[in-house]
């Protein structure tokens, strides 16, 4: 068996790891309980460098490493999974001579990632959109947030529930509400922020947990959606708190462009319900256009409905009474979804198979060097 030399003994000290690479391979090596062991590099899940990893003792008194981008482990002395988990992680033998750490130019057992039967996010996975060029769906997204045991009118909600019914009654859409506090998902968790192949289409979130909330958003807003209509209270002059929550996900969904060169929002139209008892519709309007933009989405003329009673209007008791008798709001909920339809139905004759976006790209960035 060949053998590559790597670093001196004194360059890993004990309770230490690294990756160091050696001609064209990068091997992580890992010095506990006084032995050195050695892995390659790559998680065997999306190739975040174990070498970076955290060191952890599971219930089986093993030591392993979790890789820094999702969490995936595997033991220091094996390169196996846990327990329940057949992925297995390549591994070299190592040798230790004259003060210097080698490792066999070949991995003493491969890597392995197993393959499950059933795949519950194939659908994301494999983009199965179900929209045609026939198709008229429209989604309502509510980011109203208020206490599930205690319902409360929501202006913002309320004119939604509208807008959808407009949508199926006057132009016989196919109409779905999801209500985003209803929806019980995890907050970004900054993958992105660690490495920009470590946040992936589907989410790794998703990937981690198939019941998580956002996959409905996922699947209505990607796949089934030909028109987005979004609601929301004003927090502080901002979108509702749960609208960030939701955007900060959608992450998954622009970065494709950036590291794929991938639009997956293509023939799709948004919209947008405003209402506050205080001001600021047209800044919250401003952000919400910004990042649907970004998305790739594309906007209706006088695209959002904004109703705020203004600064003193501080009788809340009598926000939602007012709302409902203003002619204004009957009048622009009908525009505002007659607006949205008709540009879904223009935009679904473009030719969107070459479609480009002018945002900054992967291969553009520059590298350490320049």
């Amino acid at each position: 068996m060949q053998y590559i030399p790597l670093i001196p003994v004194t360059e890993l000290p004990e309770n230490t790891h690294q990756s160091v690479k050696a001609g064209n391979k990068t091997i992580a090596l890992f010095h506990y309980d006084g032995i050195i062991t050695a892995l390659d590099h790559a998680c065997i899940h999306k190739g975040g460098d174990l070498g970076q990893g955290f060191i952890q003792t599971l219930e089986d008194k093993e030591r392993y490493v979790a890789c820094p981008w999702h969490g995936w482990q595997y033991n220091l002395k094996t390169g196996q999974a846990p327990y329940g988990y057949e992925d297995r992680q390549a591994i070299y033998d190592v040798m230790v001579q004259d003060g210097m750490i080698y490792v066999s130019e070949e991995p003493l057992t491969k890597a392995f990632k197993a393959e499950h039967e059933s795949d519950p996010i194939a659908d994301l996975r494999n983009l199965n959109y179900q929209t045609t060029p026939y198709s008229l769906n429209v989604l309502g997204i509510s980011a109203t947030n208020m206490n599930r045991d205690l319902p409360r009118p929501s202006t913002s909600e309320v004119a939604l529930e509208q807008a959808l019914d407009v949508a199926a009654s006057k132009f016989g859409a196919l109409t779905k509400m999801i209500k985003l506090r209803e929806l019980n998902f995890r907050h970004c968790e900054g993958y992105y922020s660690r490495h920009e192949e470590a946040c992936t289409w589907p989410c790794s979130i998703s990937e981690m947990d198939a019941d998580d909330g956002m996959n409905e958003v996922y699947r209505s807003m990607v796949l089934w959606a030909d028109a987005v209509i979004l609601a929301t209270p004003i927090r502080w002059g901002n979108a509702s708190s749960l609208y960030y929550k939701m955007a900060e996900r959608l992450n998954t969904v622009q970065n494709q462009i950036t590291i794929r060169d991938q639009v997956l929002i293509k023939n799709k139209v948004v919209s947008f319900i405003i209402t506050g008892g205080q001001d600021n519709v047209q800044g919250v309007a401003g952000q919400l256009n910004s990042f649907f933009a970004d998305l790739g989405f594309t906007f209706p003329p006088f695209n959002y409905l904004g109703w705020s009673r203004g600064w003193i209007a501080e009788d809340m008791e009598n926000n939602y009474t007012r709302f409902f008798r203003n002619r204004y709001v009957k009048r622009s909920v009908i525009d505002l979804v007659t607006n949205t339809v008709k540009l879904v139905k223009q935009i679904k004759n473009m030719d969107v198979s070459q479609l480009e976006a002018p945002k900054p790209k992967i291969s553009e960035a520059r590298s350490l060097t320049e």
